[in-house]
C-alpha cells in the first residue's frame, strides 16, 4: 500500500494557507499529509492589514486566514513557534531549534519576506537576518510590530514613516485616521514617486497633508539619533534631526532565502526556481511567493501572484498530469485609498505631449477639487495612467488598460464618469472581469455568491476569497451586496 506523501511547508503566510487550502481535497482523501513549520506563533494572518490592526479598525480574528481547528481535524500538523534551522537534503529532513528533526518527501519554502532596513547609523543592518531594531524603531511586518505602533498611537508619540511607497502612505493615513501624529519622510521630490508625475506629486503631498499627514520629501537620512528610552529623531544631511517618538520603517522588503542557500540551492532576488516553481533536479523542493525568484522573475510583493502561484502549485502536486501550463504574470495596477484619497496608476506615463507622434499624452487636472489625471496612449490603447480623485475614471482605466481595449478619441469623455448628474453604464465591468486583484475573485464570482445567499463581505470573502487580501475592493463587494434584490 502506498504512504501519502509527506508534504513539509516552510511558513505560514496568506500564500501557505493558500497552497494548504487548494491540498486539502488531497489531504482529506489520504493522498497526502502536511507538516507546516512556522517560526511565528501565529497562524497564518493578513498583513496587509497590521495598520488597521494597530489602530483597532480590525480585530486580530479579522486578519486570520486559516481555521485552526479544520486543519488540525484533517490531519495537518502545525509547529508554530518553531525556527527551522537547516535542510539536510540528502536524508530529507528539515532541522528545527530545541525539536526534532521533520522528515519531507516534498519540501516547499514559503518563507516570504523580511523588511529591508537601511543601512543607517545607529541600527544593526544584516540583509540576511531579522535585525534588532533599537526601542522606537519597527517595522509593520508582524502582530508583535501592530502592537508596538498600537502602543506608540496610545501614548501620543509623534510616529515617523520612513518610506514615501504605498505601505508607508497607508501606514501614515492608518495613524492619521487614528488621531496620531504621522510624518511621511522620503528622498524623492514626491510620495509614490516611482508612478506620480511632477503635477500628480504635488497633488497627492497636498491630499496627504489635508489628511492629517505631514510629508517631508526630498530628505537624505543618514542615521538615528538615540537616548537612554530609546528613539528620538532621525539624522538626515537635509533636514537635520527630525525629531520623533518612534520610527516605522517602510523601505521596501527582501525574500527570506537563507535557509535555501544555507542547503546549496540556488538564490537571487529569492529562491530560483524554473517556471513550475521547482528549485531543485529532483523535484522534491519548490518555493512560491515573496520568497521565490521565478524563472528569472523578482518577487513583486503582491498577494495576487502568490495566490495564483499557490493554486497551480496545489493541483500540480495533487494531479501532475493535469497540471497545465503556468502563468503567474502580475498586473502593475497600483491602488492607494484612504482618507478619501483615490489613486491609481499603472504603465508608463513619462511621455510629454510632443514626445513622440505615436503617443499621444492626455491630461486633466482641477486641484482645487483634488482630481488629476494622466493618460498615455499609443494607437488608442491605453500604456500608462495616473489618477487622483477620479474612482470611476480610474476603474474604467483599469478596465481599458488589462484589456487592451482603445479609448474613446474624445478623451474627455472618460472625465463624465465623476460626473453625478450621468449614469456611469460604460464603466460597468462584465462577469468576467476582475473585481479582488489579490485573489483574482470576478465580479460573476461575487455576484454568484451574492445570489447564493452571502449578506456581508466577510461571508463573500468565505465563498470566493474577494475581500480577504488587502481590503480595496471591500466597497465595491458592498455595492453589490447593496443590489442584492436584483441579483437573485
Amino acid at each position: 500500500m502506498k504512504h501519502p506523501e509527506h508534504i513539509v511547508i516552510i511558513g505560514f503566510g496568506p500564500v501557505a494557507a493558500s497552497l494548504i487550502e487548494g491540498l486539502m481535497p488531497s489531504v482529506t482523501a489520504g493522498a497526502c499529509r502536511i507538516t507546516v513549520i512556522s517560526a511565528e506563533e501565529h497562524l497564518a494572518y493578513n498583513r496587509v492589514l497590521l495598520a488597521e490592526l494597530a489602530i483597532g479598525a480590525a480585530a486580530f480574528d479579522h486578519l486570520l486566514m486559516v481555521d485552526e481547528q479544520r486543519l488540525r481535524a484533517a490531519g495537518i500538523q502545525l509547529h508554530l513557534g518553531a525556527q527551522a534551522t537547516g535542510v539536510d537534503r540528502a536524508r530529507r529532513q528539515v532541522l528545527i531549534r530545541g525539536r526534532d528533526a521533520v522528515p519531507y518527501d516534498r519540501l516547499i519554502f514559503a518563507t516570504g519576506a523580511r523588511a529591508m532596513i537601511p543601512s543607517l547609523n545607529g541600527l544593526n543592518f544584516d540583509p540576511h537576518a531579522d535585525t534588532a531594531l533599537p526601542e522606537g524603531v519597527f517595522a509593520l511586518r508582524t502582530i508583535a510590530d501592530a502592537d508596538k505602533l498600537a502602543r506608540c498611537l496610545a501614548q501620543g508619540r509623534r510616529i515617523l514613516i520612513l518610506g514615501g511607497g504605498i505601505l508607508g502612505i497607508e501606514a501614515a493615513l492608518a495613524i492619521a485616521a487614528a488621531g496620531g501624529q504621522p510624518t511621511l519622510i522620503h528622498h524623492g521630490p514626491a510620495p509614490l514617486g516611482r508612478v506620480v508625475d511632477s503635477d500628480g506629486g504635488k497633488l497627492l503631498t497636498r491630499c496627504l497633508e489635508d489628511a492629517g499627514v505631514q510629508v517631508i520629501s526630498g530628505v537624505k537620512a543618514t542615521g538615528i539619533a538615540k537616548d537612554d528610552v530609546g528613539f528620538t529623531a532621525l539624522v538626515t544631511t537635509t533636514h537635520g534631526q527630525i525629531p520623533g517618538g518612534a520610527l516605522l520603517i517602510s523601505t521596501g522588503v527582501r525574500a527570506r532565502t537563507e535557509l535555501a542557500e544555507g542547503c546549496g540551492l540556488a538564490v537571487g532576488r529569492g529562491i530560483k526556481t524554473n517556471e513550475f516553481l521547482c528549485a531543485d533536479t529532483e523535484q522534491r523542493i519548490y518555493a512560491l511567493g515573496d520568497c521565490a525568484e521565478v524563472a528569472g522573475q523578482p518577487p513583486v510583493g503582491l498577494l495576487a501572484p502568490g495566490w495564483a502561484q499557490a493554486s497551480w502549485l496545489a493541483q500540480h502536486l495533487s494531479s501532475p498530469e493535469q497540471s497545465s501550463t503556468p502563468d503567474f504574470s502580475a498586473s502593475d495596477v497600483l491602488m492607494l485609498k484612504g482618507q478619501g484619497i483615490e489613486v491609481a496608476a499603472a504603465g508608463d506615463i513619462s511621455a510629454g505631449f510632443w514626445d513622440d507622434p505615436q503617443l499621444q499624452a492626455t491630461v486633466f487636472a482641477d486641484p482645487t477639487a483634488g482630481r488629476y489625471l494622466k493618460v498615455v496612449t499609443r494607437a488608442q490603447v491605453v500604456i500608462g495612467f495616473l489618477c487622483i480623485g477620479l474612482p470611476l475614471t480610474s476603474a474604467e482605466l483599469i478596465l481599458a488598460y488589462e484589456r487592451g481595449t482603445a479609448l474613446p478619441q474624445d478623451r474627455s469623455t472618460l472625465l463624465r464618469l465623476d460626473d453625478p448628474a450621468v449614469d456611469p453604464s460604460s464603466a460597468l465591468p462584465s462577469d468576467d472581469d476582475q473585481l479582488c486583484r489579490c485573489s483574482g475573485a470576478t465580479y460573476g464570482q461575487v455576484a454568484h455568491a451574492v445570489s447564493e445567499g452571502c449578506t456581508t463581505v466577510a461571508q463573500v470573502g468565505d465563498a470566493c476569497r474577494a475581500g480577504t487580501g488587502c481590503g480595496g475592493c471591500k466597497s465595491k463587494i458592498e455595492e453589490l451586496l447593496a443590489k442584492a434584490p436584483a441579483l437573485t
